[in-house]
């Protein structure tokens, strides 16, 4: 161990193994850290010769989602029809024990999918929850469907947010806090909430954006103090190009050095960063840099149901898309929102500084579902295209 250092990874804060040792072999050109072509391929827009359905849904699975996970299944089997399910196998348990953040990401798949069929020229009714919402605990998830589309012909209906969606990707660096974000930016984001449910608000003032930024990175070292958190990530890091491609999901990493001590077995996925230790600092670090860059900040708010949920995500990915279209970095900043016993402190702090409220105690509450830092990043860096299962992948016929 005493040869052993950690470095952080792109994904948000988690660290991996590394040897000082071989950074030679990192800087010699050996290995290309360009993710493999076919793990990013959906990234191009649909394969030639899909039918308008399954072309609408390759549109939709770039959706944002937590930890990359993908948990979408479409289910074609009833003419005319898409039936969205969740795998209850892609959920995170201890960062995410109520599934809240899952639900999330359905909403954003969904809202890519009525925006994809639109284009193409399908007309969808959407039905939330027929069976009934799921319940509160991730153990009791089924099969249940999440929404149900019933589709018909219509007329192309082009959103002006639909040309963003193959460019959409996630800064994962430090901003440029030589570049303020305008007041005008961070309203044209915010205008872009349709949902009478959920409410949009945010800052860009010095002194709001400051605590923001604090309670970011206190929430964060809540997070990687606390095992099974921490390890819930590192366990779903892909290293090198046959893992990428092997699961396509995930938090992704391609860098040469990573992949040397990958292949010399020397990066240890079981095991977690001790404080004080180089791995531990390093990812505090890119925690800290994230936390310290934001330039300002847009939140989402609504009722804490399944459908409220659902909500969140389908706004959340607009905004992602108006800031892809401003060129304007967004990024959410999931810790202080994550509903685990030891962020329970920092759990309530976001809800007095974005709400002014307590913390939510029953569902109908006003519940902040998403806290994102708003920035430019370095004119050399671009935002992060995360990988995607083929899209057979999501189906069921």
């Amino acid at each position: 161990m005493n040869k052993r250092k950690f470095i952080t990874l792109a994904g948000g804060g988690i660290v991996i193994a590394a040897s000082a040792a071989t950074g030679s072999a990192a800087h010699a050109g050996l290995f290309s850290s360009a993710l493999p072509s076919a793990a990013v391929e959906v990234w191009q827009g649909p394969k030639p010769g899909l039918d308008a359905i399954r072309a609408a849904l390759s549109y939709a699975i770039t959706a944002p989602n937590p930890h990359n996970l993908q948990p979408w299944i479409a289910d074609l089997r009833e003419p005319n029809t898409i039936t969205i399910r969740t795998d209850p196998t892609r959920v995170l348990p201890h960062t995410d024990p109520f599934g809240r953040q899952i639900t999330i990401g359905h909403g954003a798949f969904l809202e890519l999918l009525v925006m994809a069929l639109a284009a193409l020229g399908i007309a969808a009714t959407v039905q939330l929850w027929p069976a009934g919402e799921m319940p509160a605990s991730l153990s009791a998830w089924d099969d249940r469907p999440v929404a149900v589309l019933r589709l018909s012909p219509s007329p192309a209906k082009i959103d002006p947010l639909f040309a963003q969606i193959l460019k959409r990707g996630t800064p994962k660096s430090d901003y440029d806090t030589s570049r303020a974000v305008a007041p005008e930016q961070l309203q044209a984001l915010l205008a872009q909430v349709q949902a009478s449910t959920i409410q949009s608000a945010g800052t860009v003032a010095a002194d709001k954006v400051d605590a923001l930024r604090q309670l970011c990175w206190q929430a964060a070292q809540v997070e990687i103090n606390t095992p099974n958190t921490v390890m819930e990530s590192i366990q779903l890091v892909r290293v090198g190009p046959a893992e990428i491609l092997k699961h396509r999901d995930g938090i992704s990493v391609n860098t040469p050095l990573v992949r040397t001590l990958t292949a010399l077995g020397m990066f240890d996925r079981t095991e977690v960063p001790q404080p004080g230790s180089a791995g531990h600092k390093n990812m505090s670090a890119r925690f800290e840099g994230h936390s310290r860059t934001a330039m300002g900040f847009a939140w989402l708010s609504g009722p804490n149901t399944r459908s409220g949920q659902i909500a969140a995500g389908r706004a959340h990915v607009r905004m992602h898309l108006k800031a892809t279209e401003m060129g304007l970095g967004l990024h959410p900043m999931s810790q202080a929102l994550q509903e685990f016993p030891q962020m329970q402190a920092a759990y309530a702090q976001a809800h007095q500084l974005t709400l002014g409220k307590p913390a939510p105690t029953k569902a109908t509450d006003d519940t902040l579902h998403m806290l994102n830092r708003l920035g430019f990043l370095p004119q050399t860096t671009a935002p992060s295209l995360s990988p995607r299962r083929e899209l057979g992948a999501f189906l069921r016929v």
